[in-house]
């Protein structure tokens, strides 16, 4: 597990803390503060003052990443192109869940594969986001049958647009659809599984965070862990490097 330096976790607790409201229900987020602490409370080694939060009690606040094969069964029991393509962006992109619903079609750009993010959800800062092969196939699918009329890149049935309530009850029905639901993911474990995913296929982390939109370096190391596999694979090629010198 990436450990970046204690002294500097308080740094970056906001943006932890606003990633912890993306998890609430409506009715929770009326409750504003106290939804907010009951609901990091709920993991173990829970803290009754968040000011005295110590790093391995953030991570467990953190959503759960899902793994490649469950991803697998995740997009294949879905045919709907709208949705589809929601899930794709989400997963390849690292998008924060407001961001998706603010995209209009102009922020896309398919011949290089690109999202442009106006002033992303949480720091206020423009970035550049990159599609991945599928994802791009699984828009271009979408925009042949979105109304053209719509400004919302993604809207629902009737409507001009997208709730979050809406994204997340389309989200737990392909989970219970590919039997996934027990697993307890939330919308916001697609982020987490990007930026874990980029990391273990050696991304540095300086450019995770640019692609993620967190002004911070902590919260990069916080909200992507390397796999069991991948520590093993760095320590013996660390070692193949000591033991090389030391003959």
């Amino acid at each position: 597990m990436l450990n970046p330096n204690e002294g500097k976790v308080s740094a970056s607790l906001a943006e932890v803390r606003k990633d912890v409201v993306e998890t609430l229900t409506p009715v929770e987020k009326e409750g504003s503060d106290m939804s907010i602490r009951k609901k990091i409370r709920r993991s173990r080694g829970r803290p009754r003052n968040l000011s005295r939060f110590r790093f391995p009690e953030i991570w467990e606040t953190l959503p759960r990443i899902m793994e490649p094969g469950e991803v697998k069964r995740l997009l294949s029991v879905m045919e709907n192109p709208r949705d589809k393509a929601m899930i794709l962006i989400l997963l390849r992109t690292g998008l924060r869940i407001g961001e998706l619903l603010k995209l209009k079609v102009d922020d896309l750009n398919l011949e290089p594969q690109m999202i442009f993010i106006s002033e992303g959800a949480k720091n206020g800062i423009d970035r550049v986001v990159h599609i991945s092969d599928d994802a791009r196939d699984a828009l271009v699918m979408w925009l042949e049958e979105r109304d053209s009329n719509k400004e919302c890149l993604f809207y629902a049935a009737g409507r001009e647009g997208f709730t979050y309530g809406g994204v997340r009850a389309m989200f737990r029905k392909y989970l219970e659809k590919a039997n996934l639901s027990n697993k307890k993911y939330s919308l916001h474990s697609l982020r987490h599984t990007f930026a874990s995913d980029l990391l273990n296929a050696g991304m540095e982390p300086e450019s995770l965070q640019l692609l993620l939109g967190h002004k911070c370096i902590e919260s990069t190391y916080r909200y992507a862990r390397l796999t069991d596999k991948t520590r093993e694979e760095e320590y013996f090629r660390a070692m193949s490097i000591i033991e090389g010198e030391e003959d």
